[in-house]
């Protein structure tokens, strides 16, 4: 669980305000799916009091070198085309579950059985969450 307290030793940013169409996030979700990321869906957290982001981006990968292949092209993707590099990111050792922090969204990339015992859906099951099917 050390990758949701990573959140809590941040603050977010209030300048930039980000639309679920947002480059940073059509960059993220394109990542993604180019990796066949799986059951890939954002939460919208912005009118979420508690919330350390304006947005979450969750998927899910078959396997360890999957979970690292997804969590390196969307930081190599977001380098490229955004010309952003994370603020943290944990997970990268374990594979369980990676975390990759840009502040005001925050990608999760977990294994299956991770995903199904955290269940982040849950916990912010205020948010407005929107599926993104492959292209």
């Amino acid at each position: 669980m050390e990758q949701l307290s990573v959140l809590a030793t941040r603050k977010k940013k209030s300048t930039v305000r980000l639309t679920k169409n947002s480059k940073l996030i059509k960059t993220i979700i394109n990542a993604i799916q180019e990796k066949k990321g799986e059951n890939i869906i954002s939460l919208d957290l912005r009118k979420v009091n508690e919330a350390v982001a304006d947005f979450f981006i969750i998927c899910e990968a078959g396997s360890q070198p999957q979970v690292r292949a997804i969590s390196e092209f969307v930081e190599h993707e977001i380098k490229e085309k955004c010309n952003e590099s994370p603020y943290r990111h944990e997970g990268m050792k374990n594979l369980q579950w990676v975390l990759i922090d840009y502040v005001n969204v925050v990608v999760h990339v977990m294994l299956e059985e991770t995903r199904k015992f955290y269940k982040l859906e849950e916990m912010w099951s205020d948010a407005v969450t929107q599926e993104h099917d492959e292209n």
